[in-house]
C-alpha cells in the first residue's frame, strides 16, 4: 500500500483535460472510470486514483516547482506516456531517458499538461525486469 490515495487536481478546461489525460495516461496502464459536468478521474486498479476538476471562473495556479509523478510498468510505456501528451497538448519538459542522478535505473519522461503542471511518468526498474 502506497502512501498517497488519489490526486486530484483543478482545470480551467475539463473537455481538454480529458482528452490530455485520457491519451497521456492510457501508456500507464490507466482508464476513465467516472465523469461528471465537473470532473473526471481515471484509474489503473478499478479506484479513482487521478482526479481533475472544473473551476470555471478561477485561476488555475501552479508552482513550477510542484510536479506529479506517475509510475509507469516499463521504459516503453513512459515514451508512449510522453508521445501521446504531446500529441494532445502537453509540451515537452525533459523527453525520456535515464536520470542517472537519482539511481542506475531511473528512467522518466517529463511533459507540461495544457493548464501548465509538470507531469513525470517514470519507471525504476532495470530493463529486463519490466513488462515491455
Amino acid at each position: 500500500m502506497g502512501m498517497i490515495d488519489h490526486i486530484s487536481l483543478a482545470t480551467a478546461d475539463l473537455d481538454r483535460a480529458r482528452r490530455f489525460y485520457s491519451a497521456a495516461l492510457a501508456p500507464l496502464g490507466a482508464v476513465e472510470v467516472a465523469v461528471t459536468d465537473v470532473s473526471a478521474g481515471w484509474s489503473v486498479n478499478g479506484s479513482d486514483d487521478f482526479y481533475v476538476g472544473l473551476v470555471e471562473g478561477q485561476a488555475v495556479v501552479n508552482n513550477p516547482k510542484t510536479h506529479y509523478a506517475l509510475s509507469a510498468p516499463s521504459r516503453a510505456a513512459v515514451d508512449a506516456f510522453h508521445a501521446a501528451a504531446l500529441a494532445n497538448g502537453g509540451t515537452d519538459d525533459g523527453g525520456p531517458g535515464l536520470r542517472p542522478q537519482y539511481h542506475a535505473h531511473y528512467y522518466a519522461a517529463f511533459v507540461i499538461d495544457p493548464d501548465g503542471r509538470r507531469i513525470e511518468a517514470v519507471c525504476h526498474r532495470p530493463p529486463e525486469q519490466t513488462e515491455e
